[in-house]
């Protein structure tokens, strides 16, 4: 199994910032120590009250007395000549003259030295054996550094291969390798990293996608109006007949009008694609939304029937967008239908479902798969006739996105399409 460079760096990292936790402990643990020998052990004061007593006594019994008082206190006590702490150590002796008690540190031992006057006399307390921690606390430190690395160890190597496997499909990504996509996370923590990336490879795809199919699209739509206003107006220089004149004018203005609704659309399809207006969420009565907008077809010479499943229900929504999604339903079952439209409304699991069907020719099976991509429509001719640019449906598809449901067609038991809009009644806020 290869540890990859990402484990070792974190690895590391956290090892090394435990090591370093640990040495600014000892550093601490051994200020606490110095400070406790030289201010809170009381030595210093010890030593000042014996000098003082001996400086009493004469010199020649200096010597005895420290010897009784070192037996009396079971303390280290002794006399020594300033001629023998220049042998030993000239750093001492040149302190002593600083002062008259000194505390000298030697690896784990102490000594207190205390200057006795002129007499060329120090009074020495020490070696002693610095406080240390016992040996089982430094075994038992040991043994929980030991045991956190291999925690760290385990927590670290399934993050390093997460973080690995996402460098990986960042780097596909950006080579051009859009259908790129980082692998389930195998940890909590760097799972919302790799879903964010997911999703937004997702949408880079999409929009690099819709990119390219608005290209294709716009070139053929632009260029079939275009086409037919060029040869309108060639016939137009040659044609002396008025009437006949009067008929290539119509047909240019019609081009130009169809060509001003393309731009609106695709104007309005890029709005909606790119950017997330911001949502009027409010509880609405959904039968009341449907009756407003069956009653405003009154054009359509048929019959709208309502099948009304959830009573006076409030739905959560933004009633504009939804009112433009059904609308852009209803006004294709109307263009594609025969004289009977159906809405139905109906609540299961928390989800809201409205779906309108018509009893027109249907839709292929084929065109099912693709009928809310933008620019799909289901004559391939794209003739003037066919009406619309194959957009509305896809901007159906955005509005129930920013609801967080869905679209979906199947076909209608009254013989055409069916199609339906599906969100959750409850709008869950981010």
């Amino acid at each position: 199994m290869k540890l990859g460079r990402t484990f070792f760096s974190l690895y590391f990292l956290i090892i090394s910032t435990f090591i370093l936790f640990s040495w600014l402990l000892d550093e601490v643990w051994t200020s606490y120590l110095e400070q406790d020998i030289e201010s809170y052990t009381g030595y210093k004061t010890m030593m000042a009250a014996v000098g003082d007593y001996l400086q009493q006594q004469p010199e020649k019994k200096w010597s005895e007395l420290t010897n009784k008082m070192a037996t009396k206190y079971q303390l280290p006590l002794s006399l020594v000549s300033n001629q023998q702490l220049l042998l030993n150590s000239p750093a001492h002796k040149n302190s002593l003259h600083q002062g008259d008690t000194h505390v000298y540190y030697d690896n784990d031992h102490v000594v207190i030295h205390y200057l006795l006057g002129n007499s060329g006399q120090v009074l020495n307390l020490g070696p002693v054996k610095m406080p240390t921690r016992p040996r089982y606390e430094a075994l038992l430190r040991i043994s929980i550094f030991a045991f956190l690395a291999l925690v760290i160890f385990i927590w670290v190597w399934p993050i390093s291969k997460d973080l690995d496997s996402l460098k990986k499909s960042t780097i596909s990504f950006g080579k051009g390798e859009f259908d790129s996509q980082a692998p389930q996370a195998k940890t909590i923590t760097i799972a919302p990293m790799i879903n964010a990336f997911n999703m937004m490879a997702e949408r880079i795809k999409r929009l690099i996608d819709a990119h390219k199919e608005l290209s294709s699209a716009v070139s053929h739509e632009l260029r079939t109006p275009l086409a037919r206003t060029k040869f309108a107006l060639q016939m137009l220089s040659t044609i002396k007949d008025e009437t006949k004149q009067q008929k290539y004018l119509q047909q240019i203005n019609d081009d130009v009008n169809e060509l001003d609704a393309l731009i609106n659309e695709m104007l309005l399809y890029a709005t909606f694609d790119n950017e997330r207006p911001l949502l009027t969420i409010e509880s609405v009565p959904i039968i009341e939304l449907v009756n407003n907008l069956a009653s405003q077809q009154t054009q359509f010479g048929g019959c709208i029937v309502i099948n009304n499943q959830v009573g006076n229900l409030n739905i959560e929504c933004d009633s504009h967008f939804i009112h433009r999604a059904l609308s852009n339903f209803v006004t294709n079952a109307i263009k594609y239908g025969k004289n009977k439209i159906q809405i139905n409304i109906s609540v299961q699991n928390g989800l809201c479902t409205i779906s309108v069907e018509d009893n027109g020719d249907g839709v292929s099976d084929e065109f099912k798969t693709v009928i809310f991509d933008a620019f799909s429509r289901g004559d391939q001719s794209r003739n003037k006739e066919t009406g619309g640019f194959g957009l509305g449906l896809a901007i159906v598809s955005r509005i129930m996105e920013w609801h967080q449901g869905n679209v979906g067609i199947t076909d209608s038991q009254l013989g055409g399409a069916a199609f339906k809009i599906v969100w959750p009644i409850k709008y869950l806020r981010k």
